[in-house]
């Protein structure tokens, strides 16, 4: 061995160490893949990365993301070795180690950078929030596509602006994990080739040996999928994994996927129980053996030798800020001959809007016969996207049916051939898609996926990433209740509406009428932290007639008066959302008729109504008005907190049905007769 190689070692050595003496110290988190994995993250950054610890969020840096996030202190300890800097959410630098040697040493305690799974937003250098397994994998898809999006979009000749390269550690987790396969598919199709996973092949999960449940042929069904698959037999053999990363780098028709061979790694030869070690801190004992093994001092704790941070700094730290300012430089004459597409990229990475992007959103007449939600989603969204240039999307191959297609000149579709398209297609691929859409986001692309309400069980777990990493992706589903009619059960969203409303941070939105979607987009797409889900119908909806009643600005509070009572002083509320605000101005007209004083709400948007102030939300929801009727072709769940206890409460308390819509309309209540019958119980109850 060199004396280059030795000190290559004792480089390696230490981001075990660290791991290794992290975890101990928290008695808590996953030792075992970080120590094998440690001399891939070693070579991936110190020989590879395209990347500036000065500054981390330089637009064309090299992403890496840590999939198996379990092993979350490889990623804090080369953060903290390469010297990565802070930087803040108004992209101010701030000077400071992202990840100090304190953070590692409170490793997964109360406000250290070193969660316990990594978190972005939270620790700069961390691109993406994983620990659930395949997300990771999935979400890189996202970022490879709008790096190839980037790059067919900004770049010209003399000037490649976007050039990036997506390396993503994965492990046998994620290999099983279904999102995971949706995902590798589709990057193959697409043949993106700035994308490369590194799967550590170590044939070890929580449970034990992986022969109890996995016995693919990975190799083979990569493949399949159209990925270039490169074989490294020693996780330990850093030439070999430069050489499979070089031609990773000089592969341009496909992604990459580099199965490296890895154990459960201690350096102590008894350590026998690889599954617990996986994932439970080693002991004090153990520790020190494996210490006098990798010839460390066995009683030092968070040793990082002398020379390693130079080591670092002499390779990424160089590489990184000769790249970075060498980019800088030809950023600058690119902004004299391309000004309009170095604002756009400028704003992007800001996530700003451009200048006169609501100039062509629509506003609609006064039709008894109304539009669907789709229908006028669709010609927002067009109206929208023609000047939101980095607006691009598409949905699980139902573009058709939810009305998201870009139509105008030039959108395109993103294609194999064509990495420039602005309409994607994710195939039937629901989950992979929300992840997809993470990662697109993450690039600073304003992505929105669509699809049937219904499915959005198969993307949830998107949706609560997206509210952790607080990125504004934007979800349409349509097909928005029992209103899919003859599809049946199967099809007809029930509790959907209340479990996205369930998560934190997440916007939900179901507007009454065309002009609330056009409210609704308005809003949406001037979110810069929240993501937002959009919730439309397949039926059209009467639009109402605006200097009758007030205002669909009123949607951006969540809730608003509609129609109300004279002086502002009801006797009973009805509330609605969706197709059903209709039903409730109905029942509001008909009552006002009969002297009854009566006021009509539109509550599109449960969060952004809890954003308003407390003054505001009793003058919708005056607390002295009692008698409430609530009107949502969906399950009650959660109403009793605007309508009270004694309220009444007109929606779904069991799976729906197939049959025609009026017929399902007339079992399940959603009638003018039957709200008019539960205003009046309301009444009664009062008096």
């Amino acid at each position: 061995m060199t004396e280059q190689q030795r000190f290559e070692l004792k480089c390696i050595n230490t981001i075990r160490t660290l791991s290794m003496d992290a975890v101990q110290a928290a008695n808590s988190g996953h030792p075992g893949t970080a120590m094998a994995m440690a001399p891939v993250v070693y070579t991936v950054w110190n020989r590879f990365m395209r990347f500036d610890p000065e500054d981390p969020i330089w637009a064309n840096r090299d992403r890496f993301v840590l999939s198996i996030g379990h092993a979350s202190m490889l990623l804090y300890s080369i953060l903290h070795l390469t010297g990565v800097k802070a930087v803040d959410s108004k992209y101010e630098r701030l000077g400071e180690l992202s990840v100090k040697l304190d953070d590692i040493k409170r490793f997964r305690q109360l406000d250290s950078k070193c969660a316990g799974h990594p978190e972005y937003r939270w620790t700069s250098g961390v691109e993406t929030t994983t620990g659930p397994l395949g997300q990771g994998v999935a979400t890189s898809v996202g970022m490879a596509i709008g790096g190839a999006w980037m790059a067919s979009t900004f770049n010209r000749p003399g000037f490649e602006m976007f050039n990036y390269n997506i390396y993503a550690l994965c492990g046998d987790g994620c290999m099983m994990e279904g999102v995971s396969g949706e995902a590798a598919s589709l990057a193959g199709h697409l043949r993106l080739s700035n994308l490369c996973w590194i799967y550590d092949n170590n044939r070890i999960t929580i449970e034990g040996h992986t022969n109890w449940a996995f016995s693919e042929d990975v190799a083979t069904r990569f493949i399949g999928y159209g990925w270039n698959v490169l074989r490294v037999g020693d996780a330990n053999d850093l030439e070999m994994l430069e050489r499979a990363l070089k031609t990773f780098r000089n592969t341009k028709d496909r992604p990459t996927l580099v199965i490296v061979d890895s154990h459960i790694a201690y350096g102590a030869p008894n350590k026998q129980d690889t599954s617990a070690a996986h994932g439970e801190p080693l002991g004090e004992q153990e520790i020190r053996l494996t210490k006098r093994n990798y010839g460390w001092p066995e009683d030092a704790k968070f040793l990082v030798p002398e020379g390693v941070y130079e080591h670092f700094r002499q390779n990424i730290g160089e590489r990184g800020k000769s790249l970075r300012t060498a980019w800088e430089a030809q950023f600058a004459e690119y902004r004299k001959q391309y000004p309009a597409l170095a604002d756009s990229i400028e704003r992007m990475q800001r996530r700003e809007m451009p200048d006169g992007w609501e100039k062509e959103l629509p506003s609609f007449p006064a039709d008894p016969k109304g539009l669907a939600g789709r229908d006028s989603s669709s010609k927002v969204l067009n109206a929208a996207a023609k000047n939101l240039p980095w607006l691009i999307g598409g949905s699980a191959d139902l573009t058709p049916s939810c009305k998201t297609r870009l139509a105008f000149d030039g959108a395109g579709d993103f294609t194999p051939e064509n990495h420039g398209g602005r309409n994607l297609h994710f195939g039937i691929r629901e989950h992979a898609m929300g992840s997809i859409l993470n990662g697109l986001s993450l690039t600073k692309i304003r992505p929105f996926g669509s699809g049937f309400l219904i499915f959005s069980d198969y993307s949830r777990s998107t949706f609560r990433l997206s509210a952790i990493m607080e990125i504004p992706v934007i979800t349409i589903f349509t097909h928005d209740s029992i209103g899919v009619g003859e599809d049946g059960p199967t099809h007809q969203p029930i509790e959907h509406l209340a479990s996205l409303r369930a998560i934190p941070g997440l916007i939900v939105l179901r507007p009454g009428d065309a002009n609330e979607v056009a409210e609704a987009w308005r809003v949406i797409l001037k979110l810069r932290h929240e993501p937002a889900v959009l919730v439309l119908s397949r039926q059209a909806m009467p639009t109402l007639d605006r200097s009758k009643y007030a205002p669909a600005s009123g949607l951006a509070r969540g809730a608003y008066v509609l129609g109300d009572a004279p002086g502002g002083r009801p006797d009973v509320i009805l509330i609605g959302t969706g197709s059903e605000v209709s039903f409730c101005v109905q029942a509001y007209e008909k009552l006002k008729a009969e002297g009854v004083a009566a006021r009509v709400v539109s509550m599109p948007s449960w969060e952004l109504f809890e954003h308003q102030s407390p003054e505001y939300r009793e003058s919708v929801l005056p607390s002295g008005v009692t008698a409430r009727v609530s009107v949502e072709q969906a399950s009650t769940f959660g109403w009793e907190r605007y309508i009270g206890t004694s309220g009444a409460a007109i929606g779904m308390r069991t799976f729906g049905a197939s049959a025609p819509l009026q017929e399902l309309q007339k079992k399940f209540g959603f009638t003018l007769e039957h709200v008019l019958a539960a205003a009046r119980q309301q009444l009664a109850r009062k008096a």
